[in-house]
């Protein structure tokens, strides 16, 4: 009952005119930021802090407000992942695997309006977990190591096999090449040049936005040229614009499963929404078995990363609340905008200042409804991008692209090196090689090089530490799952086959 007074509280915070506003227009702003390939939450909230600051926002008011363009960010993302095949950020990547196919075959509204359902879901399962497990889940997340995050992110680049289908070996190798690129750059411990070629430029090694841009929107671009060149239309004019009943029922099993484990992944300070709609697309492909069309326009491979996506959001909120450490980048920049107006986050935080912290969750329950209500009208308005011809949306793509590229580092090597890793992309399509795997790869990659360092430091070099605690030898242990299972598929295949072919005999 306290915790309900406290909510109740927060809802008279959030529900004031001045805060439904600035929800209202940050969620505007998040989906016009998310829309736009390369720009993403954690540059959309960064950008609205001095605004905030500088209007004389209270803390509550300017928290509302960081929050809305996280959430609209996330729900903008996936419009052009949908409809150009183009992520909006890393997380939106697994979306693109069943939302562009699903347009290709006229059903962009419905991939549109049951994606930010899912998402809608996501979030809404999430904040509830939030108001009602925020203390609890943050000292379960506080429990987890360098040790226990590198073998979660062994346990996801195991996962990559539920990706492969009936291509492995390529998956194999899009994986390695993936986890090769991040290691381009100086090494942050010993200070040595890895795989640098001598170049300056790529001391920091090669940035997300450059190669998730390059491989997508450069190798998109080339493929839309090539298709208009022999007179073929990317993708067709869209009909019916809303799902039905019966498409939402088929999904709603997805929808629960994704909001749970979506959480529970942006509990963990780290992990994020990328890793988080990964392991959720994954995860449902192989509960579907053969009997799914994952990856040619299935509803549950659209649903799964989306559910994610949104809950993973609103769970990176706990850590940052109640431990003072971010669940996500985008949480780091919102913990900066905190210390402007000399509030901590910590545990203290609830005690201290109850008015913001339970108007900002209120406030997520209200984002989210906005983000709804503004999306399923507007996708009328996004599907007129199908009707552009391609003479005029490639170079359109490819002025947005430059842009987003350009505006990291204002350097025209980027550029160069996105169109260099466009062509590769492009080559790597046409070889009918996945490219998802090779992002997850560079991504993933990162995480466990650098989880990896600090475990064995702690342990001054001894593995010990990897397998030690009862957390990780549980994620090794499914890992070990994730590799026989396949294996077990296959055999069991070939041994109904053989049995098929005695009968035939």
């Amino acid at each position: 009952m306290e915790t309900l007074n406290f909510l109740a509280q927060g809802f008279g915070v959030a529900l004031t005119p001045t805060n439904l506003i600035i929800a209202l227009v940050g969620t505007l702003i998040g989906t016009v930021v998310g829309l736009l390939p390369g720009l993403g939450p954690i540059n959309g909230v960064a950008l609205l802090i001095p605004v905030a600051f500088a209007l004389g926002l209270p803390p509550e008011s300017a928290l509302i407000l960081l929050a809305a363009v996280y959430l609209g960010c996330e729900y903008g993302g996936r419009i052009s992942s949908i409809l150009l095949n183009i992520p909006g950020e890393a997380s939106t990547l697994m979306t693109t695997l069943d939302g562009y196919p699903l347009a290709r075959k006229g059903l962009a509204g419905v991939a549109l309006s049951l994606s930010a359902w899912s998402s809608f879901i996501g979030a809404f399962i999430a904040t509830c977990g939030m108001v009602l497990f925020a203390p609890l889940l943050a000292k379960w997340a506080i429990a987890f190591g360098p040790a226990e995050y590198f073998a979660l992110m062994v346990f996801a680049i195991v996962c990559l096999a539920g990706m492969a289908g009936d291509k492995p070996i390529k998956t194999l190798v899009a994986s390695l090449l993936g986890l090769f690129l991040a290691a381009i750059g100086i090494d942050a411990n010993s200070g040595v040049y890895r795989f640098t070629f001598d170049s300056i430029h790529l001391a920091d090694g090669i940035q997300f936005v450059v190669l998730v841009l390059g491989l997508f929107s450069v190798s998109e671009v080339l493929l839309l040229l090539e298709k208009t060149h022999h007179g073929q239309d990317a993708v067709k004019a869209t009909g019916r614009m809303l799902f039905n009943f019966r498409e939402a029922k088929s999904v709603f099993l997805t929808n629960l499963r994704c909001a749970v484990s979506g959480f529970v992944m942006g509990v963990l300070p780290g992990a994020g929404a990328t890793l988080a709609s990964a392991l959720a697309y994954m995860t449902e492909k192989r509960m579907a078995g053969e009997k799914g069309e994952f990856g040619k326009g299935d509803l549950r491979g659209l649903a799964a990363p989306e559910t994610a996506i949104g809950a993973s959001c609103c769970g990176a909120m706990i850590p940052m609340l109640t431990l003072g450490v971010p669940g996500s980048g985008t949480t780091a920049v919102m913990i900066g905008a905190l210390t402007l107006y000399n509030i901590t986050p910590g545990p203290l935080l609830f005690q201290n200042e109850p008015t913001l912290v339970w108007g900002l969750i209120a406030s997520l329950f209200i984002a989210n409804v906005m983000l709804l209500i503004l999306n399923v009208p507007m996708i009328k308005v996004f599907t007129k991008i199908l009707a552009v011809p391609n003479w005029a949306l490639v170079p359109i793509i490819a002025i947005i692209t430059s842009i987003g590229v350009y505006a990291v580092h204002a350097t025209t090597f980027d550029l160069i090196l996105m169109v260099i890793i466009g062509i590769l992309g492009y080559i790597l399509r046409k070889l009918d090689f996945p490219l998802s795997p090779l992002l997850l790869g560079f991504i993933l990659g990162g995480l466990m090089e650098q989880n990896l360092r600090r475990a064995l430091s702690i342990s001054n070099g001894s593995m010990d530490i990897l397998w030690s605690s009862g957390i990780s030898q549980v994620v090794w242990l499914l890992a070990i799952v994730m590799l026989i299972l396949p294996m077990i598929r296959i055999w069991r295949r070939r041994s109904l086959r053989r049995k098929a072919h005695m009968a035939n005999v």
